[in-house]
């Protein structure tokens, strides 16, 4: 299958959600995405960066933020380090610490595919990952990073 064809599969793939990345997403661009099920569209740089540090719980619904992470060496965990500015060591050690103080429950759930992050998403509906812009599946929606999708000019997670 040729470049134009994979990339145009890609694209009708992609339509299918409520929220698809625009064709111009670059390759190392990664997605932030939820359940169809939740109603967010949008979200702040601040607000990610909080939700995946464990300091902001709940949607603003009220319901619980169920965090879904890549193991550690995957582009998306490597993008997720550089959101809360850290290294897989101080992650690992600060999550520890959470779970350790009471503040968490748990560390983040870290699961070793796409396949199981979709899994994930459907299981946990207020659910959030991050997830390569060509690896997003059928059932996870792509939400807007301060207003912006994969792709755009200014877009942060790459």
């Amino acid at each position: 299958m040729g470049v134009k064809s994979t990339a145009t599969l890609l694209v009708l793939g992609l339509a299918t959600l409520s929220l698809a990345p625009p064709a111009t997403a670059q390759a190392d661009d990664v997605a932030v995405v939820v359940s169809s099920r939740n109603p967010a569209t949008n979200i702040s740089l601040g607000e990610l960066r909080k939700m995946f540090a464990g300091t902001k719980r709940s949607w603003p619904g009220g319901q619980p933020v169920k965090l879904v992470t890549r193991g550690p060496g995957c582009p998306e965990r490597l993008v997720l380090l550089k959101l809360l500015a850290m290294s897989e060591i101080e992650y690992k050690q600060y999550w520890t610490g959470q779970v350790f103080r009471g503040e968490a429950d748990a560390e983040p759930l870290t699961v070793p595919s796409v396949g199981m992050q979709k899994e994930a998403l459907t299981v946990f509906p207020w659910a959030i990952s991050l997830v390569n812009v060509r690896e997003v599946k059928p059932g996870m929606k792509v939400i807007k990073v301060d207003s912006l999708l994969p792709g755009a000019s200014g877009y942060p997670l790459h």
